[in-house]
């Protein structure tokens, strides 16, 4: 949920750095953009971990 908010706050805060003409801002707004990204793509690879340690848990458990 964490990455959501980064990215939302993100696109505004990048946003108002292009009408107000401040490259801080607008960077700023980028960065918690990816940050956002980055929260996804390691939420989602700790999903994929778990899922495969489940499986190899689930086929020791039916020998």
């Amino acid at each position: 949920m964490g990455e959501m908010k980064d990215k939302v706050q993100g696109k505004v805060n990048e946003g108002a750095g292009k009408v107000t003409d401040n490259d801080t801002q607008e960077l700023k707004g980028k960065a918690q953009q990816m940050a956002g990204k980055v929260k996804e793509k390691f939420g989602d690879m700790k999903d994929n971990v778990a899922d495969k340690v489940n499986d190899v848990i689930d086929k020791s458990d039916n020998k």
